[in-house]
């Protein structure tokens, strides 16, 4: 009988511990659950010839966001996108800071979203005023805020410490240049 006993506290003790082992595991698992839930990413891009699209889809994919394009009320032609004409479109809005596309609609439901990749291609070494168009058209606060871009010749950076530098009241995180 002292035999039995002392197996039987053995193996309670062994199931016990095997009990508590896997406790905080579930714990985790829970707990990463309701951060991913939390979390919602969404992937915004202008994308003038497809190029910053396809980009787009890829980091949407990535991070299981969302995808949402700023649309130009106003369609660029390949015309106004001829970087050597110095009255193309791109060329004039460029040139002046304070131009400010109109775009089709808002993001209705940002507010849904913790975390937003803004994407596009560079354009004289810094984000088209398009993109100034919709962080302006949208509040931003207590997101995270993500840069990416095409380009090619140029690097992301100096197009993100741009946008750090007209929108300081955001958080701004990572930056990825994304052209293969």
């Amino acid at each position: 009988m002292k035999h039995f006993t002392t197996i039987l506290c053995a193996a309670i003790m062994l199931f016990g511990m095997s009990a508590c082992a896997q406790k905080p595991q579930q714990i985790n698992n829970s707990t990463n659950q309701q951060s991913n839930n939390m979390n919602k990413t969404l992937v915004v891009y202008f994308s003038a010839t497809g190029t910053t699209k396809a980009a787009a889809q890829r980091l949407a994919k990535e991070f299981n966001a969302d995808l949402y394009e700023i649309t130009p009320e106003q369609p660029y032609t390949a015309a106004d996108l001829d970087w050597r004409d110095k009255t193309s479109r791109s060329t004039i809005e460029m040139k002046d800071k304070s131009s400010r596309p109109a775009i089709q609609g808002k993001c209705e439901n940002i507010a849904d979203y913790d975390t937003v990749w803004i994407g596009f291609p560079v354009w004289w070494y810094t984000a088209p005023t398009i993109v100034n168009t919709f962080i302006e058209a949208h509040d931003l606060s207590g997101k995270v805020l993500n840069v990416f871009a095409t380009s090619g010749g140029s690097g992301v950076e100096g197009s993100a410490n741009d946008l750090k530098k007209a929108y300081p009241q955001y958080k701004w995180g990572e930056n990825r240049l994304m052209n293969d």
